[in-house]
């Protein structure tokens, strides 16, 4: 195992079985392969080894970041494989779909856990299942379920998450949502545009009602450090009304509505839902929300520098059990690159009168929204 895992630190041009052994002076690649496919070992037992670790070395107060990404492969006999959407393609591909967690703080960033998505077509067929030597009590599960999973392990074993947060595919699930507001964490979620709001009168679109924030309501803030400095971006929030159902009636946390606009590009606006205690700022859900992408660059670098998504195993326990270990190479080099960011900048604009219709009212410092009811007529969906 401490041979596999200093290959993927390794210059190795490209990091599967036939190059790794010969970079550690094998004479083919079966010990690899054995590693990977039937030696005794516990794959979860290392990934919880690698999430105690990440947390030593990056400390507390962090983000847990949900997303997924894609193995592009050929052949249909790898676990999971199949044509479905990813974002490393960017279209409907031949491909397996891991979901995975990542913990961020001011010292860095690093995957702390990682689930094999099934599609209905695999949990469906149980010969196939087999032949792949996945379980027979792994039935479908949505990557959804999946990330809640995760994130209730993740929790539970400790590691030390003030937020948690997620891109829209996960955003939009209100059980996402409601778990962590459960479980006692912070989150800033994207949603879609179309996402509704509930109000005591209705139904709103989000989009629609961040199109009547007043201009005052609107502040640039950075959400972090980018590869061209701070980025920067106009953000306008409002606390939504308390559930007496969840909230109780002296809750200690608000939910929030969040809007990010582009400064060059202003038609270019993400939407968020917001869960923080009640001593929250601005800036702390913008922090937040900013951390998502952080992700994106552990998928980057997992892949170009630990071989993440360079394996050659088609068993179902092959795949946990190489990305468990690109996973653990990838926390070294957290650990060897740890470093502290910049605080973000601060800015604002000036007020303008508000309609008398206008859901967005200010009190003290911050906008709540008081909900009249509105034209639009209301759609039923899941809310916040």
């Amino acid at each position: 195992m401490r041979d596999y895992v200093r290959g993927l630190l390794a210059r190795v041009a490209r990091k599967n079985g036939w190059q790794l052994a010969e970079w550690a002076g094998h004479r083919s690649p079966d010990g690899f392969q054995r590693l990977l496919n039937s030696s005794v070992w516990d794959a979860d037992a290392v990934r919880d080894d690698v999430r105690e670790y990440v947390a030593e070395v990056l400390g507390d107060d962090g983000v847990l970041i949900i997303d997924d990404t894609g193995f592009i492969k050929k052949g249909i006999t790898s676990a999971g494989v199949g044509r479905q959407y990813t974002g490393t393609s960017g279209k409907i591909d031949n491909c397996q779909v891991g979901v995975f967690a990542a913990y961020a703080t001011s010292r860095g960033r690093a995957l702390v856990d990682r689930e094999l998505y099934l599609p209905k077509a695999w949990t469906g067929d149980r010969e196939r299942c087999r032949a792949a030597k996945v379980p027979d009590e792994r039935e479908f599960a949505t990557k959804g379920e999946l990330a809640r999973a995760m994130v209730t392990r993740t929790l539970a074993a400790g590691l030390p998450a003030r937020w948690v947060t997620a891109d829209e595919a996960y955003g939009q699930d209100w059980k996402f949502r409601r778990l962590l507001e459960e479980l006692d964490v912070g989150y800033v979620v994207a949603v879609p545009k179309s996402q509704q709001v509930k109000s005591l009168t209705g139904f709103w679109r989000i989009d629609e009602l961040i199109a009547q924030a007043p201009q005052d309501a609107w502040q640039r803030l950075s959400c972090g450090n980018g590869a061209k400095g701070p980025r920067v971006y106009d953000w306008a929030s409002a606390r939504l009304p308390s559930i007496a159902l969840f909230d109780g009636d002296e809750s200690a946390h608000h939910r929030w509505v969040l809007a990010r606009r582009s400064v060059a590009r202003p038609e270019e606006t993400a939407y968020y839902f917001a869960y923080a205690p009640t001593s929250t700022t601005v800036a702390d859900l913008v922090r937040a929300a900013g951390t998502r992408w952080t992700i994106e660059e552990c998928f980057q670098a997992a892949k170009n520098e630990c071989g993440l998504d360079e394996y050659e195993v088609r068993r179902y326990v092959g795949w946990y059990r190489h990305i468990t270990l690109a996973m653990l190479a990838h926390a070294v080099l957290t650990s060897l690159a740890a470093q502290a960011a910049d605080e973000p900048e601060k800015g604002g604009f000036g007020n303008e009168p508000l309609s008398p219709r206008s859901p967005w009212q200010k009190s003290d410092a911050s906008w709540t929204l008081s909900f009249p009811a509105p034209d639009p007529t209301p759609t039923q969906s899941p809310t916040h």
